[in-house]
């Protein structure tokens, strides 16, 4: 799903005009990535959780060359979905 279907999806969910909902998408996106950016963890109970995690330096290699090459260490966002979100989207189990 695309940024695009997703605001349709909203607009249409919510009985919102395309243009509403674009804007409430952008600043939940806005908002999530000024949290983020600040250290702060969001969580939306049932859905998931978004953080940012620190990857360590490592050691990589050069798939062209196979040469090795030094990967800094870097914040990166991660996000942890939530067990209402993993019972929606695994299949239930036949016994």
């Amino acid at each position: 799903m695309t940024k695009a279907e997703l605001v349709e999806a909203v607009a249409k969910s919510s009985n919102l005009t395309k243009a509403a909902a674009e804007k409430a998408v952008g600043a939940f996106i806005n908002s999530v990535s000024a949290a983020l950016k600040k250290g702060d963890r969001v969580t939306l109970v049932g859905f998931g959780s978004f953080e940012v995690a620190t990857r360590k330096a490592r050691v990589g290699r050069n798939p062209q060359t196979g040469k090795e090459i030094k990967i800094a260490a870097a914040k990166v966002p991660k996000f942890r979905p939530g067990k209402a979100l993993k019972a929606a989207v695994a299949p239930t189990k036949k016994k």
